[in-house]
């Protein structure tokens, strides 16, 4: 199937709360969701669509820090769109959009690797394959318990 990306769309919320919800274990602190959400309709927001019937089936949010970074603050994709090049093609999206404004670097944030998650061991190869390297592990960040990976990737 084909997938197509829009953005970057502001006002996006009610697009992404059920992609969100789809997502608990990796979003799974309510709280934290309603950050998101309310980012989400104010932060520059690509979403992906599948096929003829137009649902949105992936989202990304992009939050600028300076003129040269960014981060993508939350990402989310359908479990059952999980490996179906909907991550990718939304990032290709993004990253272009990005170097198009003089973003030199991108960092995601995601939970670490001394952190033993089976989800987010995949979550680490998914941006690993498109080429963002991990930089620094935090715990002071979200707390000893829920440790902080930063990964970047310098945009050509």
């Amino acid at each position: 199937m084909t997938v197509t990306v829009e953005g970057p769309l502001l006002g996006q919320s009610a697009v992404c709360e059920p992609i969100l919800g789809a997502l608990p274990q990796w979003f799974g602190v309510e709280a934290s969701n309603a950050q998101y959400l309310r980012d989400i309709d104010v932060m520059p927001t690509f979403v992906a669509r599948h096929g003829t019937d137009g649902g949105a089936v992936g989202f990304v949010t992009v939050k600028r820090h300076f003129a040269e970074s960014a981060e993508l603050l939350v990402l989310g994709v359908l479990p059952e769109r999980h490996r179906s090049g909907t991550g990718r093609a939304m990032l290709e999206r993004v990253e272009a959009w990005l170097r198009g404004r003089g973003v030199r670097y991108v960092q995601v944030k995601t939970l670490g690797p001394s952190h033993a998650d089976e989800g987010y061991g995949r979550t680490r190869a998914f941006y690993r394959a498109l080429g963002y390297d991990p930089l620094e592990e935090l715990t002071e960040l979200w707390g000893a318990d829920d440790p902080a990976l930063i990964m970047i990737k310098r945009l050509a």
